[in-house]
């Protein structure tokens, strides 16, 4: 049971932020849907959320040490059902992915996103070595290497490139060289080639209409070309909530309310609504970092920083790939885009973050 005394280490700062971001993805996926026959996923996004705050309460219970214990048991769990969803998930846009019940879908590679970072914290934060030998390369390459694996078989490349900052994160905290980074870097170039052959027809497309969207306009450039011309429409404050003048409201922009929720942000509320949205993202982002820091431990820090490192990941892809910047992934954007699997995962992943800044000065 928590202490009650833990409650004044609770960040209710990041808390905050994180209430703020998901009430304006809810307002931004009514705006994107009102005029549609799936106008009720706001009230969708709001139900998984109450969902995510029963867990929120209850990770908070549990000092994050129990729950790095169990990693090993959460990490067997998520691949088990990454490997069942191969079998019984069902295909949606080419990647069998969800499981669907009652209705619902889920994504397991949320789960397998936690219970991986949890695992690796805990092998890592283990090993007092000053630098990393190979032996815990090909340890962490294992634990984050399997559910890659199994994601990429679904095949589903957005959330296989998740794994790799918290991966490079933690084994540079962990005491990895500099130049076993760079090593690393080059020869993740150099295998470029190589990895570009196994990707499928659709992937390709989008590499390339995004080094040139009009190279196919109506085809696999169409969403760049119209998310584009949302964000640049918005100028600085906006058409306004529900405007009908809008990319949205004419339904020009596929995936709207999931991967190009920030190009609907943009066209209502501008850039000054694009900044408040950034600020909210930015300081949320601080208060991670200072969990991280004030961490009592090891494992508590990596865990922190694993998370946070997939956090930080899907905000920069995102939003780079709704401006242009970045191919279309398929990310969602943390706490904002539509969807139960990833708005449960994020919020796990702030519940233990918090959990880890309640019990820095528990002896």
């Amino acid at each position: 049971m928590m202490d009650l005394r833990m409650l004044r280490q609770f960040d209710w700062i990041l808390f905050l932020c994180m209430l703020s971001v998901v009430g304006l993805g809810s307002l931004m996926i009514y705006s994107a849907t009102f005029q549609t026959s799936r106008a009720d996923l706001y009230i969708r996004q709001l139900q998984w959320f109450t969902i995510a705050m029963v867990l929120f309460i209850i990770i908070l219970q549990i000092d994050y040490h129990t729950l790095t214990d169990l990693s090993p048991m959460f990490y067997i769990v998520s691949l088990l059902l990454l490997a069942a969803v191969l079998i019984f998930g069902r295909k949606i846009n080419g990647a069998r992915s969800w499981f669907f019940v009652a209705g619902y879908s889920f994504q397991p590679s949320e789960i397998a996103k936690i219970a991986s970072i949890l695992l690796l914290s805990k092998y890592l934060s283990q090993e007092n070595r000053t630098y990393l030998v190979f032996k815990d390369f090909l340890m962490a390459g294992l634990i984050m290497g399997i559910p890659m694996l199994l994601i990429i078989l679904q095949p589903d490349m957005g959330t296989t490139l998740t794994f790799i900052p918290p991966l490079i994160l933690l084994m540079f905290l962990a005491g990895m060289r500099w130049r076993l980074i760079f090593l690393a870097i080059a020869s993740g170039i150099a295998s470029l080639p190589i990895f570009w052959t196994f990707l499928k027809q659709y992937q390709k497309a989008r590499i390339l209409t995004f080094i040139n969207p009009m190279i196919d306009p109506r085809g696999s450039g169409y969403q760049i070309i119209q998310s584009k011309i949302a964000v640049g429409s918005g100028m600085i404050f906006g058409k306004g909530l529900f405007s009908k003048a809008t990319q949205s409201y004419l339904d020009f922009i596929p995936e709207k309310q999931t991967d190009f929720i920030f190009s609907i942000l943009a066209e209502n509320f501008g850039l000054i609504g694009v900044l408040v949205a950034l600020a909210i993202y930015f300081l949320l982002i601080v208060r991670v970092l200072n969990a991280a820091k004030q961490a009592r431990d090891r494992v508590g820090t990596f865990v922190v920083m694993g998370i946070l490192a997939v956090f930080f990941f899907h905000i920069v892809v995102n939003i780079g790939m709704v401006i242009g910047l970045m191919p279309i992934t398929g990310l969602p954007l943390p706490l904002m885009s539509y969807g139960g699997s990833s708005l449960l995962s994020t919020v796990v992943g702030l519940a233990i973050i918090t959990n880890v800044r309640m019990r820095r000065f528990v002896n």
